[in-house]
């Protein structure tokens, strides 16, 4: 049975741990209020953890701020060797809201992988709104989680869980790939900040 552990309760994480749940797959949620994280435990069936607990899923989806990422990966960058680490970040420059925090050449993704050596990093879930996760629609068509990373095996595993959890799920290539995921992110972040785009709206890929 596939195990996930989801560090973060926010949105995108109580989206993201619904879809683990309904995936079949065990399922551990981690945040610094663990008071949060059992009454999102108790709503899914997941198992809730105090941050800084040790990780029982083989899946760690880091649900978090890319400014709170160097934080955690302090804390569990010894657990997460051999582990499938998904990134759902964009590293929006919110000092301007005009560009990422990034180098041109470079992504959110990236950063993670080199602080986590021995890490499967794949990019996931960040080209999708919370309510398009928890929903599974996104302007009338099935919501679609991209997927990008190095090894297949990591992302196929990412891909199996989303699709078993009730959404579709496409594999976008190479870890590098995932600067292109971060400007797709950004911009719909834009539109939708800017009113052009709702909350409850944002890109869909048609077949």
């Amino acid at each position: 049975m596939t195990s996930i552990s989801i560090i973060g309760i926010g949105n995108m994480g109580g989206a993201i741990t619904g879809i683990a749940a309904r995936s079949g797959a065990q399922v551990q949620v981690i945040a610094r209020d663990l008071e949060k994280a059992t009454a999102l435990a108790g709503d899914t069936g997941a198992t809730a953890a105090e941050l800084g607990a040790a990780l029982t899923g083989d899946i760690v989806v880091l649900a978090l701020p890319f400014d709170a990422i160097a934080g955690v990966l302090d804390i569990y960058r010894e657990q997460l060797d051999g582990k499938v680490v998904v990134d759902i970040t964009n590293p929006v420059d919110f000092a301007t809201f005009d560009g990422l925090v990034v180098p041109a050449d470079g992504s959110a993704a990236s950063v993670i992988a080199e602080q986590v050596p021995g890490a499967h990093v794949v990019k996931a879930f960040n080209t999708n709104f919370a309510s398009t996760l928890a929903t599974g629609v996104v302007g009338g068509k099935a919501t679609t989680v991209l997927v990008a990373g190095d090894e297949q095996a990591a992302k196929d595993a990412v891909i199996d869980f989303v699709r078993a959890g009730g959404l579709n799920a496409e594999d976008a290539g190479s870890l590098k790939r995932a600067r292109e995921l971060e400007g797709l992110g950004f911009l719909q972040i834009t539109l939708a900040a800017g009113e052009k785009i709702g909350w409850t709206g944002g890109f869909a890929v048609a077949k």
